[in-house]
């Protein structure tokens, strides 16, 4: 079964919470064009607010991209890891694993909040966005709406 994921982080800190840089941070883009992938690799995009939220593109083994990903029969159990649980915002119990069948997809986007040790520098955010296809993806697939959208953001203050 082929299995194609794409990992996007988006990171910013209070200065992109509101007016230009807040709009600059919210136009970033959720899904890429996919490069070549070999088997067992994932399509890492970084993103960040002190390079004006410009793409970094690289590849990370499957494994290391945050999500759990099981074959089970004809469909791919689709779930994501959580990061440090401290940075978690509050939100209800997660959401079960989706099963996805051939030709599927999902989106599945989580946000995290962090504060500096002794609070010393001003809150820091992510938001990890997950693309998953279950098999053959065509290079503009995670430009268009998921066949399962998971929104797993929470307030962040």
């Amino acid at each position: 079964m082929e299995i194609t994921v794409q990992w996007v982080r988006t990171s910013w800190t209070k200065e992109s919470r509101g007016g230009e840089a807040a709009a600059r941070r919210n136009a970033a883009p959720v899904g890429f064009a996919l490069p070549a992938l070999p088997d067992g690799l994932a399509h890492r995009v970084r993103m960040s607010e002190e390079d004006g939220f410009a793409p970094v593109e690289s590849r990370v083994a499957v494994r290391e991209a945050g999500v759990v990903l099981r074959i089970e029969g004809d469909r791919l159990r689709v779930h994501t890891r959580v990061g440090p649980l401290y940075g978690l915002p509050p939100r209800p119990r997660r959401p079960p694993a989706v099963r996805l069948a051939a030709g599927q997809w999902v989106r599945w986007q989580l946000n995290y909040r962090f504060s500096s040790a002794l609070g010393i520098r001003g809150w820091s955010y992510w938001l990890d966005t997950f693309n998953v296809a279950c098999g053959p993806a065509h290079p503009e697939l995670f430009l268009g709406e998921p066949t399962v959208a998971v929104d797993e953001r929470g307030p962040v203050r």
